[in-house]
Parts: C-alpha cells; sequence; structure tokens
C-alpha cells in the first residue's frame, strides 16, 4: 500500500469515526499519525474518499456519504434535468438555470442533494434556479456536469 493510500484510509476512517469540522483540524490529527500534509492534499484526499461538508444538527462537518445514495442524487438530477431545463447562462459566479413555471424548486432541490463540485448553494424561485459557484472559472464545469447529470 503506497502512503497515499495509507492516507487516504486514514482520511476516511477519520472521516466516519470523528468529527472533522474543518481541513486544520484533520491536518492536526493526520500530522499526529505521522503524514504531514499541505492543505491541498487533504482538499484532494477528502474529494477522493468523497467526503463532503455537510450541515448537521451542531454544525458544519464532513462526513462521507453512502455511494449508493449519490448515484440515487445523480440520476434523479439527470432526470430534472432532462425533463425541465429550458436554458442555462452563466454570468459570473451564477449559473442560470430556467425551467417551466413551478419546477424550480425540485430542480434547485436535486442539484443540492447531488452535491456537484464547486457548487455552493442554490436558490430557487418559481421558474429560474440560481445556482453559486465557488469561483466564476468554474461556472462552466458546474453547467457541464449539469448536461452530463
Amino acid at each position: 500500500m503506497t502512503s497515499t493510500e495509507s492516507r487516504r484510509r486514514l482520511v476516511a476512517q477519520l472521516v466516519t469515526t470523528e468529527t472533522i469540522e474543518s481541513q486544520a483540524q484533520l491536518r492536526r490529527l493526520l500530522s499526529h499519525s505521522g503524514h504531514t500534509v499541505t492543505q491541498a492534499t487533504i482538499s484532494r484526499d477528502l474529494e477522493a474518499v468523497g467526503a463532503t461538508k455537510a450541515r448537521e444538527a451542531d454544525g458544519m462537518r464532513y462526513r462521507i456519504r453512502d455511494p449508493k445514495d449519490m448515484r440515487r442524487a445523480h440520476s434523479a438530477l439527470t432526470s430534472a434535468v432532462n425533463e425541465f431545463v429550458e436554458s442555462v447562462a452563466v454570468t459570473g459566479p451564477l449559473v442560470v438555470v430556467r425551467v417551466p413555471p413551478g419546477a424550480a424548486n425540485l430542480l434547485g432541490g436535486r442539484i443540492d442533494a447531488a452535491e456537484l463540485p464547486n457548487v455552493l448553494g442554490t436558490i430557487a424561485g418559481d421558474d429560474t434556479v440560481f445556482i453559486a459557484v465557488d469561483q466564476p472559472t468554474n461556472a462552466a464545469a458546474v453547467v457541464a456536469q449539469l448536461e452530463r447529470g
């Protein structure tokens, strides 16, 4: 087993068994276990093990979602995109999606459930969903992800 595999196995174990609220906290725990890493490495490791930051009853923490749940969420998003999306436009760090009246909440909820990379959150009106993207340069990637489902 490589050091990367060993470290990622530990990251998954820590996220599953501990309440990890920040990358700095995870970095300290990894350091105590003999893994000296950068913040960028921690970000890659969290993504590799499928960890996302989620709001829990007691605050924000990292967690690993069941892959079956993620597949279902992406499948539901693909169905909603195929059925409802009329147009998509990018403006800075926002992706603007137009749908038929009454469909925006459903699509926004499916986008949120799919936990797409680079998506900070959604705001849904009646016939429009605004998708807030972490950086304007990532908006095109979010549009591509929506198109793929």
